[in-house]
């Protein structure tokens, strides 16, 4: 009888890739990206360094169990990872969509008075 009573839970889409919308408000955040000419470790592009890192933050996997599509070596994401925390861009990118949502919120007010 208990489990008639239970309510289907509801899940969210999982962003398994970051959309294009959201990486165009995401990648001017971002620092800059290494030169192609650099000499040195190969460049991974910035758009799946965010989604190994995401795939991380989301799974809780380890950093060395990365799947291989997130980049050559795990340790290029966390590496990356590490060097954004230094620059606090996890905090202006809290911060963007934070202004984003109180602006969809005093846009959906302006509505509701309307």
């Amino acid at each position: 009888m208990i489990g008639l009573y239970r309510r289907k839970k509801e899940h969210l889409p999982t962003i398994r890739h970051i959309p294009d919308d959201l990486w165009n408000e995401v990648k001017n955040i971002l620092p800059a990206e290494k030169p192609i000419e650099t000499i040195g470790r190969p460049i991974v592009p910035f758009r799946k360094v965010l989604d190994g890192i995401l795939y991380v933050l989301r799974t809780g996997c380890q950093w060395k169990m990365l799947p291989k599509k997130y980049g050559s070596v795990a340790s290029t994401c966390h590496r990356r990872f590490q060097e954004w925390v230094g620059k606090r861009v996890s905090e202006k990118l809290w911060i963007r969509g934070s202004v984003e949502i109180i602006n969809n919120k005093k846009r959906l007010v302006t509505l509701c008075m309307l």
